[in-house]
């Protein structure tokens, strides 16, 4: 029977959605966790499962990556990516949410968000 060391208590992390931990600066940013960088297989999972997009309309960014999307069905979402969108993205305009990998296209863009 092996003698089992408990584990070293974590140390909290503020940020409402968890892809946010540790996340200090967008333009410097590596990880490829939900709401960063938008890595291959997530790309091509998405592409390869188009039945999944969700058509939406923009309903408002703010300065700390969070936007508000509203579904063709009523349901508004909250999505975050480390980098604000405000620029990228304006209220009114059309957008489509991958519902299970995550992805956020606007035209030609995509984009890894995670739920807020």
């Amino acid at each position: 029977m092996s003698y089992r060391e408990p584990h070293a208590p974590t140390t909290p992390r503020s940020g409402e959605a968890m892809g946010m931990r540790g996340c200090e600066a967008h333009a410097d940013c590596a990880s490829d966790r939900p709401g960063h960088g938008l890595n291959r297989v997530q790309a091509r999972l998405a592409q390869a499962t188009p039945s999944r997009w969700l058509d939406a309309v923009v309903v408002d960014t703010d300065a700390d990556g969070f936007v508000h999307i509203a579904t063709l069905d009523g349901a508004v979402r909250r999505l975050w990516h480390h980098e604000p969108l405000g620029e990228a993205l304006t209220a009114g305009e059309p957008v489509a949410l991958h519902a299970v990998y995550g992805v956020l296209a606007h035209g030609t863009t995509r984009r890894s968000v995670a739920d807020a």
